[in-house]
């Protein structure tokens, strides 16, 4: 068997090195590790490996906490000390910045991190009805498989949550259209936690009676899905709290419906939303553009601060909700929200003028807004980012096009013991 170090770990957690020229990706092995490996695949400039023996072990290797890690994929790193998960993915960041964008950040910010356990407050559950397994499995897809995961708990669900996972298999089996259900989308608010059944086929008086009691016994609430995600609708009980989360450091709460986009870990949310500010700086008497604003996460506290904000959203239904979270906490007059397309070039190139933008793009970055700006462009940017390499291409126009430097950026620890790497960069007018 060939024998390796590893170097680093790469996007999807799987530990690098390097042999006969060729990367070699094996899952398993962490940085500064010798393992032996067999190779499951081999490309003309990388292999793909499958760890067959540590020699020797990292001094950051610990023992996974769940019993399912291994075989469900909704973890990647639990065998990597949560502290040395963060340096990790600092890596990942500055490696973005100097192989992708050619820049350097001139501050390096302390990483931001919380809870390593019970944080992930969104999550969609799998389903599926398997006689051969013992019935219904409710849970996240095997790794690299469409296989449902034979799983009782999860260690990353609030324990609320995952108690719930036996009794959901349960309920699916009881159901008569325990075929017909594909997956349960779980929310998890202040005040309420929400689960939304996907039903491929209508449900029968005795299952509506099955889902009722489930709601009234874990004390949650149940909504159905029947088609796309604007058919879904609460089912059970009706009188619930809506759901929402508080930033309670700048007086506002977010409210939103189970399919809309919020960050899995409130905890580090708040944390990010506080470094945000801090590098935005937004004053009294100041003009602040939120592009990607989605619910207000961002722009109730910018206008808390005593800046006016304009928060501009693709999705419509999420403006909406933006508008209303303004209005509950007193900053109607302060923020305003608007429907635009942030990936159309003409759109963006009629962005207002501002004193400073904050962007929070999706995994495709935020390449129109920043080509589009120009001379008289703002003298600050904060970019929240979920994708390290189009934040580094994005980085690249600002610093080698644009007349920006990159004056901070760090990590922020989203979804521990997952490779996914969130980040926050400063950039300042020269």
């Amino acid at each position: 068997m060939p024998v390796a170090l590893v170097e680093s770990l790469d996007r999807e957690g799987r530990g690098v090195a390097h042999a006969d020229g060729k990367a070699v990706f094996i899952p398993g092995a962490l940085p500064g590790e010798r393992v032996e490996y067999a190779v499951a695949k081999s490309k003309a400039s990388y292999d793909a490996g499958t760890l067959t023996r540590t020699l020797r072990a990292s001094a950051a290797r610990v023992e996974p906490r769940c019993p399912y890690f291994g075989t469900c994929g909704g973890c990647a790193i639990q065998h990597l000390e949560p502290a040395a998960q963060v340096a990790a993915k600092q890596r990942v960041l500055e490696d973005a910045f100097r192989h992708v964008g050619k820049v350097r950040a001139e501050t390096m910010l302390a990483p931001i991190h919380g809870p390593a356990w019970g944080y992930r407050h969104r999550a969609r559950l799998s389903a599926r009805y398997v006689p051969k397994k013992g019935g219904a499995l409710v849970g996240f897809r095997e790794r690299r498989s469409t296989y449902v995961a034979d799983m009782h708990s999860c260690e990353v669900l609030p324990p609320a949550v995952s108690a719930l996972i036996g009794p959901l298999r349960a309920l699916v089996e009881r159901l008569s259209i325990r075929d017909r259900i594909p997956q349960i989308e779980v929310a998890v608010g202040d005040e309420i936690v929400v689960l939304v059944l996907r039903i491929l086929a209508p449900l029968a008086g005795a299952d509506e009676a099955e889902i009722r009691s489930f709601a009234d016994a874990h004390r949650v609430q149940l909504w159905l899905q029947p088609a796309g995600p604007a058919s879904a609708h609460p089912f059970h009980p009706l009188d619930a709290p809506p759901l929402g989360y508080a930033l309670p450091e700048y007086g506002v709460r977010i409210g939103f419906l189970p399919a809309d986009f919020t960050q899995v870990n409130h905890a580090v949310n708040a944390m990010l939303v506080r470094r945000a500010m801090q590098l935005l700086a937004p004053r009294p008497g100041e003009r602040v553009l939120d592009l990607f604003c989605g619910l207000g996460n961002f722009a109730l506290p910018i206008a808390r601060l005593g800046a006016r904000v304009t928060g501009i959203e693709g999705n419509a239904g999420l403006v909406e909700r933006a508008r209303e979270n303004a209005r509950a906490s007193g900053l109607g007059a302060a923020a305003e929200f608007t429907v635009g397309d942030l990936f159309d070039a003409a759109t963006c190139a009629r962005l207002p003028a501002c004193d400073a933008i904050l962007v929070d793009p999706p995994r495709e970055g935020a390449i129109e807004v920043v080509k589009a700006l120009g001379e008289s462009g703002p003298g600050r940017i904060v970019y929240v980012a979920c994708d390290p390499a189009t934040l580094a291409r994005d980085a690249g126009v600002l610093v080698h096009v644009k007349g920006y430097r990159l004056a901070a950026a760090g990590v922020a620890n989203m979804f521990p013991h997952t490779a996914h790497v969130e980040s926050v960069a400063l950039f300042e007018r020269h």
